[in-house]
C-alpha cells in the first residue's frame, strides 16, 4: 500500500526570514546566524512528542479558552469569539528538549498580547500556568490535567500566540489541535498542546514535566533542560 505524501516534510534548506511573506511576525531567533541551539539537530519532519495520552478529538466549535486567576474578571472565550479577535501569523523555529529542532514553522492564530487585552490583570500577576485537555498520571501518582508554567514576561512576547494552523493547515489532534500555545523562545514542551485554560498567578509553580525534573524556564540557548544538576542533584 502506498502511503500518502508527508505534507510537513521540509526540503534541504529550511525556510528563512527572506522566505516569509510580508506582514508576518518573524521570531527573532530565526534571524540568528546559527539557528540551531547547542546539542540540537535539525529535523525535516514534524515529530509527535508528548505524554503519549492524547485527548479525544473535538470539533473547533466546541473549543473554549478560559482566562482566570490574578485577573479582575475571569473570561471564557468560545471558538467563535476567538475567531472574531485580530489574527496574527508568526514564523518561528521550534526546539524540542529531546534534541530535535524544526526550523521555519508558520503559525496562525491569536497573539498572546491580544489575549491579554481580553482581561484586566491584577498587579500581582507575574506568572502563567497553561492547561491542556489531556488527562495525565503524575510521576508521583494521581491523575490531573496536564499543565506547564512560564513567566508572564515570556508569555507576552511578540512571537507568542495560541495557534490553530501550522504551515497553512489546521492543527491535527496529534499536534495539539484545534488550539495550542506557541512559545518559540523556549523548549517546545512550554508550547502546550490542546490548550483549554490559562491561569495567571502571583508565584511560580511547576507544571507536569517540571514536577518530573524539567527546568522551570527551559531556554534552549542555555540548555535549560532539567531543574537539577546531574552532578550534584541540586536544583538549578
Amino acid at each position: 500500500m502506498q502511503l500518502p505524501p508527508d505534507t510537513k516534510l521540509q526540503g534541504e534548506t529550511p525556510p528563512g526570514p527572506g522566505d516569509i511573506p510580508e506582514g508576518v511576525c518573524v521570531s527573532p531567533d530565526m534571524r540568528r546566524s546559527q539557528r540551531i541551539p547547542p546539542n540540537q539537530s535539525r529535523t525535516k519532519k514534524w515529530p509527535v512528542l508528548d505524554t503519549g495520552i492524547h485527548p479525544k478529538p473535538i470539533a473547533p466549535e466546541d473549543v473554549t479558552l478560559e482566562l482566570y486567576g490574578e485577573v479582575e474578571v475571569p473570561v471564557l472565550l468560545t471558538w467563535a469569539e476567538l475567531q472574531e479577535l485580530p489574527k496574527t501569523t508568526v514564523a518561528a523555529d521550534m526546539h524540542c528538549v529531546t534534541r530535535w529542532s524544526r526550523l521555519g514553522n508558520l503559525w496562525e492564530g491569536i497573539s498572546t498580547q491580544t489575549l491579554l487585552q481580553q482581561v484586566k490583570l491584577k498587579p500581582t500577576a507575574k506568572y502563567v500556568m497553561v492547561y491542556g485537555r489531556d488527562e495525565v498520571t503524575f510521576f508521583r501518582g494521581g491523575s490531573a490535567t496536564w499543565s506547564t508554567n512560564l513567566p508572564l514576561e515570556h508569555f507576552r512576547h511578540d512571537d507568542c500566540l495560541v495557534a490553530w494552523s501550522h504551515d497553512g493547515e489546521p492543527l491535527t489532534n496529534e499536534h495539539g489541535g484545534p488550539l495550542r500555545l506557541v512559545i518559540p523562545k523556549l523548549y517546545a514542551w512550554k508550547s502546550a498542546k490542546w490548550v483549554c485554560a490559562i491561569e495567571f498567578k502571583s508565584e511560580d509553580a511547576p507544571g507536569y514535566w517540571e514536577k518530573g525534573g524539567y527546568h522551570m524556564l527551559g531556554d534552549p540557548w542555555k540548555e535549560q533542560r532539567f531543574r537539577f544538576s546531574e552532578e550534584t542533584g541540586d536544583e538549578l
